[in-house]
């Protein structure tokens, strides 16, 4: 049987955090979080998630910031980032990918669509 992958969750909103840890936990993700950028840099180099789910804007290290950090590490360089964003802007998708995040999920998450927005990030347990 293999393990259930985990999903780094980097939000500052206890709100939005809890709903997706709610969400992707249902759907059998190990969810694991942090409440800034600085604080996701952190844990991503312990814990080595599958995916990271980053915020752009949050207090002491935005995500876009924090992103590139993680983007430098070689040991972090293949796992897949999705930038979470309120603005709907076309400039913010182009922004998140400059640095370096995978792809991108407008806020607030459709509960219902977010579960297989997740999946096409996720790499199979292994790989």
């Amino acid at each position: 049987m293999s393990r259930p992958q985990t999903v780094l969750i980097v939000e500052d909103s206890v709100l939005n955090r809890r709903l997706i840890e709610k969400v992707l936990e249902s759907h059998g993700y190990r969810v694991i979080a942090a409440e800034n950028g600085q604080a996701g840099l952190e844990t991503a180099l312990r814990d080595h998630p599958d995916l990271i789910l980053m915020d752009v804007m949050m207090p002491v290290m935005n995500g876009y910031d924090a992103a590139r950090q993680i983007r430098m590490r070689r040991e972090l360089a293949h796992v897949p980032i999705v930038a979470l964003t309120a603005s709907a802007m076309p400039q913010e998708r182009e922004r998140a990918l400059a640095a370096g995040c995978d792809g991108y999920i407008a806020k607030p998450i459709d509960t219902r669509a977010f579960p297989s927005q997740i999946r096409q990030y996720c790499r199979p347990a292994g790989e």
